[in-house]
């Protein structure tokens, strides 16, 4: 497969070893410009080297990997200036002021630093402590630091590795709405988190990943795939007539009533729902509410990995695979 600078990062049969032990097992992976894209999957599944790789800090032991049309492996320096980085524990030094880290660190770039660093101290609500040291600060405080640090050069794609982890509700609230901006302002995002509720309100996709890709898809479009769709009606006067009218509908392929319940399977969901709930009041059904059951992205997490590797090929979504 040819690569192109078409994908803000793309890999072909990536690999890496260490010694006899496989980390990243035949990576093929195409994300585009302004995409967010989720990269999930169990503790020592391989996430964090993938991602060391491809931010050029470790070299691929097979295949190859672009990030914003570079070479990971080759043009190190040229990526670091395209990238930036949020390891899970950032590091700073403790003993200088916030505005005094930032200035350290955006003198490695060729960008006006004053300027950015004041701006971004603004954009990160930390102006205000600006000259405090970074030793006082909540764990909270310390991300969004790191996360102004990772934008001081204005990157194209950002590399997030767990950036809530630890923080308090409130805390993790704000680092995700900083990320939802990032990705209004079209930057390209691959966010590891094992945090499955952020990943779902953040990501455009999930790449789900034990060593090798194992799933590759929108939430909706993965539900779809692991799962029937299915209808709960909750009814008022459950009884056996309203199954017995349920079953009767052309379209229903099965149906079962547990307690005010009805649980039903279409064989066109779409047009077969308005069909099922004319019969049910037709024969007198009082019905309190009429919902498809949704599935949370947990269950579509442990279905997957409980399928790996025996009973699941992996799953590319097909529209970005004709690309």
């Amino acid at each position: 497969m040819s690569m192109t600078s078409d994908w803000a990062i793309e890999t072909v049969g990536l690999s890496k070893t260490f010694g006899s032990r496989l980390a990243v097992e035949d990576l093929t992976l195409q994300v585009p410009r302004g995409e967010v894209l989720a990269f999930l999957g169990p503790n020592g599944a391989g996430k964090t080297t993938t991602t060391r790789i491809l931010a050029g800090m470790i070299a691929p032991s097979g295949g190859r990997a672009t990030v914003s049309g570079l070479e990971v492996d080759r043009q190190p320096e040229l990526l670091h200036e395209r990238i930036g980085l949020l390891t899970e524990t950032p590091g700073f030094y403790e003993w200088m002021s916030a505005r005094d880290n930032l200035l350290f660190f955006a003198r490695f770039y060729p960008i006006p630093a004053q300027e950015n660093v004041d701006r971004l101290l603004h954009s990160m609500d930390l102006w205000d402590r600006r000259n405090d040291r970074v030793g006082s600060f909540s764990k909270g405080m310390k991300q969004r630091l790191a996360l102004a640090r990772a934008m001081l050069h204005a990157p194209e794609v950002l590399f997030l590795d767990e950036p809530t982890a630890g923080l308090d509700p409130e805390a993790a609230r704000d680092v995700r709405a900083l990320i939802g901006q990032l990705q209004e302002e079209g930057r390209t995002i691959f966010l590891c988190s094992h945090n499955l509720e952020e990943a779902e309100e953040l990501a455009d996709r999930i790449a789900l990943f034990r060593t090798r890709l194992v799933a590759l898809d929108s939430p909706a479009a993965l539900r779809v795939r692991l799962f029937r769709r299915t209808l709960l009606v909750e009814l008022e006067n459950p009884c056996l007539m309203l199954l017995e009218a349920a079953q009767r509908v052309s379209g229903v392929q099965d149906v079962s009533l547990d307690g005010n319940r009805l649980t039903v399977h279409l064989l066109d969901f779409e047009r077969d729902r308005p069909l099922l709930v004319s019969a049910l009041v037709e024969e007198g059904a009082a019905i309190r509410s009429v919902f498809e059951e949704q599935h949370s992205l947990e269950e579509i997490y442990l279905s997957l990995l409980a399928d790996e590797p025996n009973k699941l090929a992996p799953v590319v979504d097909k529209e970005r695979r004709k690309r």
